[in-house]
């Protein structure tokens, strides 16, 4: 026993709200785990609201799990206490399902961690009957499943509001079926895809050429998503002042977004865009006014909100405060800047995305330079003095031109920003924030390969020398290694789940793929052919593949389209604008 390990978690369990625990016995007991620390998770609404739909169910208990902090990993691995929830202090191995809510490709790499401090068995093949049933949920599951194909039993593709009653049927009513039997009837669930059930035909060249599959099973597993999102509430459960958004209550106003940048994963994979109605917002922003001073809006476009204004001015109204990640920058008003003044802020995001009209074009960001240069004065004539702008490099067909037009863009953000921090009287701060270019499963994008990290790293050079002789006027860049990392991941097959444990281990990435005879190039640098099959159209997102196609090609001739498009199979809502 670790004293140690238990009294922290007892101490994190004390200082939540809205937590459940539940008495073992007579019910379905699911392990829900987030790959990443506490920290990180409590501040994820997609991981809180399963948390929360599966605890309302008298017939289901749900404890959490997480990866330790660097201090508690190193105290596990001494005494080697096994990993346990954080409610009730049982071990993965105890329950009858472990769910893993999976946000991000590069928290693939903790999964090897936490199966070492489970002492379970990392491969499915490995695992007997005797241990739980693996499922895999979140994000990256219905981006593509496939890196993890050989270590879950099965995944969920959609939405949890919509899935979880009949899974959680589906296992309840198969406690007596074996584990292939029970497989095969998951595997007749909408959105539930088991990779064992499909095997992979490989072409000569390496390329997938498609799958032999179980009769049992469908050709494409079907995206679930929610229809009315008034149905369910997507916020901030429990609350705690261990993580980042501690002095906010989250409310998830929309799903989805309309506008179709081709760069934007989550633009095409929770199509078509709904919004939650103002009435059903405000109740659930007086719920989070009970416990905190501030809400914190969520969504994808969240300026979007057909109600926006009517929404932060009720939040105001109610003696609360407004808080948003990012701000769209043709949407933005001097209504919401004073919302966000008014509401204690004193930095602010906007994305760019690209720093050449050209670019902007390719993207389909839809923006010129003079929108962007009014969203700026209008934020800082508003008094937000600290600005932080997002651009991505490496772009398809980006040439030193590009790069060029974007320097003379911060450049011109910058007089703007000193002369409107001068009739504040005072002078904030301009963060630069540059990402490489990561192309996405489900995209226009997907068929590109990513920048080579020579030209990546040339690029952020330039930009670090011209922003470096600029007051008060930061740049921060994420990693090229790190970047291509979570391209292979993101566009992997099935191969590539081998890679994990050495990646955990530390191996950089091209060691572990030499050693398990994969080129890192085939999976991020190398543009796909046309017809190619994709790993991750086991999936059937509900976006059509040739209208993706079509948005890639003009994406190179630096065409743009138009905001609401027809490409998606359901989006009636699309077609009706």
């Amino acid at each position: 026993m670790s004293r140690k390990l238990i009294d922290q978690a007892r101490k994190l369990l004390a200082g939540e709200s809205g937590s459940q625990v539940k008495p073992w016995g007579g019910r379905l007991t699911v392990a829900l785990v987030f790959p990443n620390t506490y920290h990180q998770g409590m501040s994820n609404l997609g991981f809180l609201t399963v948390y929360h739909l599966l605890n309302q169910r008298e017939d289901v208990l749900c404890e959490r799990f997480f990866l330790p902090d660097a201090e508690a990993l190193a105290e596990h691995r001494k005494t080697g206490y096994p990993l346990f929830s954080l409610e009730s202090g049982h071990p993965l191995t105890d329950f009858d399902l472990i769910a893993f809510s999976i946000s991000f490709e590069n928290d693939y790499l903790n999964l090897p961690i936490i199966f070492e401090l489970a002492r379970l068995p990392l491969w499915r093949a490995d695992r007997g009957d005797s241990y739980p049933l693996l499922l895999a949920g979140g994000v990256c599951a219905f981006l593509n499943p496939e890196p993890l194909a050989e270590i879950m039993d099965f995944f969920a593709v959609g939405e949890g509001e919509v899935m979880l009653p009949e899974l959680v049927a589906t296992l309840k009513a198969g406690s007596e079926l074996t584990r292939p039997e029970l497989l095969d009837r998951l595997a007749g669930t909408p959105g539930i895809y088991v990779p064992s059930l499909y095997e992979c035909e490989w072409a000569a060249d390496g390329t997938l050429q498609g799958w032999l599959r179980q009769p049992v099973v469908p050709a494409r597993v079907a995206r679930q998503w929610v229809r009315d999102l008034d149905r369910s509430a997507s916020r901030s459960f429990v609350l705690t002042e261990a993580t980042e958004f501690s002095d906010m209550a989250l409310t998830e106003i929309s799903r989805g977004c309309g506008r179709g940048c081709r760069f934007c994963a989550a633009g095409y994979i929770y199509l078509p865009p709904r919004e939650r109605s103002l009435d059903v917002l405000l109740a659930q922003v007086d719920l989070g006014l009970c416990e905190r001073e501030k809400v914190g809006l969520v969504g994808a476009a969240v300026s979007d909100y057909s109600r926006i204004a009517e929404l932060d001015q009720a939040i105001l109204d109610r003696g609360g405060k407004v808080s948003v990640a990012s701000l769209r920058i043709d949407s933005l008003t001097p209504e919401e800047v004073a919302a966000l003044k008014t509401s204690g802020h004193r930095t602010l995001a906007l994305a760019p995305e690209a720093g050449s009209q050209r670019m902007r074009d390719t993207i389909n960001k839809g923006l010129t330079r003079e929108q962007i240069l009014a969203a700026v004065r209008l934020l800082g004539a508003g008094g937000i003095l600290n600005l932080k702008l997002y651009f991505l490099v490496g772009l398809p067909g980006e040439t030193d031109g590009d790069i060029d037009e974007m320097l003379d863009l911060l450049a011109e953000i910058r007089g703007i920003w000193v002369e409107e921090g001068k009739k504040q009287g005072r002078l904030g701060t301009l963060t630069i924030s540059v990402n490489p270019f990561i192309p996405k499963p489900f995209t226009p994008f997907q068929w590109a390969g990513m920048a080579p990290e020579k030209r990546l790293k040339g690029i952020f050079q330039r930009l670090r020398a011209a922003v470096g002789r600029m007051a008060n006027t930061d740049i921060i860049f994420e990693s090229a290694r790190s970047a291509a990392l979570q391209a292979l991941l993101a566009r992997g097959d099935r191969r590539v789940g081998r890679l994990l444990p050495l990646l955990a281990a530390g191996q950089n990435l091209k060691a572990a793929c030499r050693q398990q005879g994969l080129d890192p190039d085939f999976y991020v640098s190398r543009e796909r052919g046309a017809d190619e099959v994709f790993p991750w159209e086991i999936i059937e997102s509900g976006v059509r593949r040739d209208f993706l196609y079509r948005e890639y090609q003009a994406a190179l001739t630096h065409a743009r389209s138009r905001r609401c498009f027809d490409g998606c199979v359901d989006c009636g809502v699309c077609r009706e604008k």
